[in-house]
């Protein structure tokens, strides 16, 4: 674990904090919840918590001090206690001796003394930086902490007079990545490719989908990811023109596409690849001539990717594409809806394609981080420009339900392609590049 990553976070998020003038940052982790009757989900921590500190268990909080004139910034952990006696039953705890050696932190406390211990480091604060809103349990504890505060006027002492959503500066902070993160997300998306080459090889008429489903699984487990970043979409035939259909138990037929849209997270950072293929190995025409065509959108929005690009060029790359394809094919009728132009305008792609062509994607598989500028003071900001260090996804579809009009031959075809993008200094890297994508390469895994 790169503990130095961590350290460097909480300095920047103090750096912020001095800016609007100092004061108190409270970040708590996720709680434990029940799945049904003694039984646990498995736990996930919240990622803003963890961005800052790496620490892994429940019931924990780091509190970050802005000391006065820049000077004796502090960090402290509350934890969990050590329990020789739980831990014989639900593993290792740090502790707070541990948990402040081993992540760096200036002091560390018992979880059950923060009420205590709160109000004191609050007192005489100018400001509180927390996740405003986010939960009425938390507003309540802070309300309450405000109140022990409050209630020490009388001998000098005052409460905090404003508060800052302190999402809103994180979410800045993990929009770009560092090399720390990037090199997981590499990883993470390395384990992804081969669990949809995988799917590929295994697919066959006659297995069911949540077959796939546990192909996936098993690859992305056997390679060290502790959890799917999302519930995997395996789809055959009509279930593709569902946009977040989840694995259930229908029969891949002959002549069907599945589309798979699934993805590993490694330690706590998602990948996110979809990719469509036929379940016996071979394309058919109309299936090739919708599969190309998105590919095609796909290829568009890659190049109008990079920095100083703004967010939305390449769906407008990949819209232009889709659009124009739409009419070429007959899926629209031009004597209906018009020109390219028109057919933008007026939005009538939308019967066959309803979605953005891309999401910011980080520790959260749809990641924090504002589409538009936040620089920009107007009502109506524009899209902000991309930077290095920023991931996102480039994934146009096209989803062809039955309609009056629509050419049967692309009845039930469902298609999406889906790659992970690192901006970089001159371009953007396709990290999902070793997941097959182009008809040659999928037909090829196929046969082998």
């Amino acid at each position: 674990m790169n503990i130095t990553a961590y350290a460097r976070r909480r300095a920047t998020l103090l750096e912020k904090m001095h800016a609007l003038g100092g004061g108190v940052a409270i970040i708590s982790t996720a709680p434990e919840v029940m799945r049904n009757a003694d039984a646990d989900y498995p736990y996930r921590h919240d990622s803003y918590f963890y961005y800052l500190t790496g620490f892994p268990e429940p019931d924990a909080t780091v509190v970050l001090v802005a000391g006065q004139h820049g000077k004796n910034d502090q960090a402290f952990l509350f934890c969990r206690e050590k329990n020789e006696e739980r831990e014989i039953w639900d593993g290792y705890r740090y502790g707070p001796a541990a948990a402040r050696e081993h992540f760096g932190f200036d002091a560390a406390f018992a979880s059950d003394q923060i009420d205590t211990d709160l109000p004191k480091l609050i007192a005489n604060a100018p400001a509180l930086f927390y996740a405003l809103g986010s939960s009425a349990e938390l507003d309540a504890r802070m309300q309450g902490w405000l109140n022990t505060v409050r209630a020490q006027v009388r001998a000098g002492v005052t409460a905090p007079s404003a508060a800052f959503d302190v999402r809103t500066m994180l979410n800045e902070m993990r929009l770009v990545k560092d090399k720390h993160e990037l090199d997981i997300m590499r990883r993470a998306a390395d384990i992804t490719s081969v669990a949809h080459a995988r799917a590929m090889r295994t697919s066959k008429p006659g297995l069911r989908e949540y077959h796939l489903e546990a192909e996936l699984l098993h690859e992305f487990r056997r390679n060290g990811s502790q959890f799917p970043a999302y519930g995997s979409i395996v789809a055959a035939g009509p279930n593709a023109c569902v946009l977040h259909y989840r694995a259930g138990d229908a029969e891949l037929r002959d002549g069907d596409l599945v589309l798979i849209d699934a993805g590993c997270e490694l330690d706590s950072y998602a990948s996110d690849i979809t990719r469509t293929f036929p379940v016996n190995g071979k394309f058919s025409g109309p299936q090739k001539t919708l599969y190309e065509l998105v590919l095609a959108s796909q290829q568009a929005a890659i190049a109008a990717t990079g920095p100083g690009r703004l967010f939305t060029d390449g769906h407008d790359a990949a819209l232009n594409v889709l659009a124009q394809g739409m009419l070429d094919t007959g899926l629209l009728d031009k004597d209906k809806v018009g020109s390219l132009d028109d057919v933008i305008a007026n939005g009538s792609y939308r019967q066959f394609y309803m979605h953005r062509t891309g999401h910011w994607l980080g520790m959260d598989v749809h990641d924090v981080g504002d589409y538009r500028d936040p620089s920009v003071s107007a009502t109506e900001k524009p899209y902000r420009a991309l930077v290095p260090g920023m991931v996102l996804t480039i994934e146009p579809g096209i989803y062809v339900r039955p309609a009056p009009g629509v050419p049967e031959a692309y009845w039930h075809i469902g298609i999406r392609i889906e790659d992970d993008a690192v901006i970089t200094p001159d371009g953007c890297e396709i990290i999902t590049d070793k997941a097959p994508r182009t008809v040659a390469d999928i037909e090829a895994v196929m046969r082998g």
